[in-house]
């Protein structure tokens, strides 16, 4: 409870639009204009990245647009996030895979894309994280709640409550089986790195080992948050689609779900931006769960995390 009150309370923090991913066996730090990746190495060097972005909005002021930006960042931050963690499992020595270990089938895709069998590769899997995740979150549900259709008397605007239900706890039980995986708690270290160093930050304390150490693992404006808000939005949502024939709940299910990142993001957004208490009300939730998919990191873990925080102030130093 007291690093729940203590990520609460932001006397005295100027929060950053610096944002933050855990990595394998990394952090990430992203600013306005360019990320930065800090890897730990096996030879137990840290191997720094970084990348030039272009934010959407410059492409097309459309982007711009309340709920539209939320979808165009979620679809960015997902293409993003598997590049890197692709590349950090490389660095950190974790996929090395000979060439004469490849199977015909990889051979043959090698050949075909050459150099940008990473890339396809990356956006195929990007294309089969989103099915599986639509199927297991959001599909899965609606034919679960049908079997409660009986027992509710026809209230369609109900089956949107228990379907929502059904959500967060097969979205929770995912959550808590995964923090049993060895690689996953490191990652989960990280993540509290991050974290950490993010808070230390906004609390205008220069970024030490020793500074970072001493602030919560739990953050207000983390992704696991903007997770949690997706499920309430779209328990919210659904109430108002009112309909027990089971093909068009699972279309409008897929057809919604822009809307709902979208909504979501602004939600997620305003909340940084201010406190007060409904906003700790709103974020209290998010940071129960972060006691489960963040866990305290070591220090040479915290290290990589200030080399990745460091080199994004190094080229955006008004990002707060």
């Amino acid at each position: 409870m007291s690093r729940i009150r203590d990520a609460l309370d932001e006397k005295n923090v100027k929060p950053t639009t610096i944002g933050g991913q855990a990595v394998m066996e990394g952090v990430m730090m992203r600013g306005k204009r360019m990320y930065a990746m800090a890897v730990r190495k096996p030879d137990q060097t840290i191997e720094l990245i970084t990348k030039p972005l272009t934010p959407a909005s410059d492409k097309h002021p459309i982007f711009k647009l309340p709920i539209i930006r939320g979808v165009v960042a979620f679809v960015d931050s997902l293409v993003i996030g598997m590049r890197i963690m692709t590349k950090s499992a490389e660095i950190a020595g974790l996929d090395d895979i000979e060439e004469e270990d490849l199977s015909p089938f990889e051979k043959k895709l090698q050949k075909i894309f050459g150099d940008k069998l990473t890339d396809v590769v990356m956006y195929i899997a990007v294309v089969i994280a989103l099915i599986v995740g639509i199927g297991l979150f959001f599909l899965l549900p609606v034919w679960l709640g049908g079997f409660f259709a009986p027992l509710l008397g026809g209230r369609t605007w109900a089956l949107g409550i228990v379907e929502g239900l059904l959500r967060i706890i097969i979205f929770l039980a995912y959550v808590y089986l995964i923090s049993y995986m060895k690689d996953i708690q490191r990652v989960f270290q990280y993540h509290g790195a991050e974290h950490k160093t993010i808070s230390c930050y906004e609390h205008q304390e220069e970024l030490t080992v020793e500074n970072v150490r001493k602030y919560p693992r739990l953050h207000k404006r983390c992704g696991t948050s903007f997770l949690l808000i997706v499920m309430v939005v779209a328990m919210l949502v659904f109430m108002f689609v009112r309909t027990d024939v089971l093909w068009l709940r699972f279309a409008s299910r897929i057809v919604l779900i822009p809307l709902i990142a979208g909504v979501s993001y602004e939600i997620i957004k305003w909340a940084g931006r201010n406190d007060n208490w409904f906003v700790n009300a709103i974020s209290y939730p998010g940071l129960c769960l972060q006691k489960v998919t963040t866990r305290e990191p070591e220090d040479a873990m915290i290290e990589v995390a200030i080399t990745s925080m460091n080199a994004v102030l190094e080229n955006e130093p008004q990002t707060c």
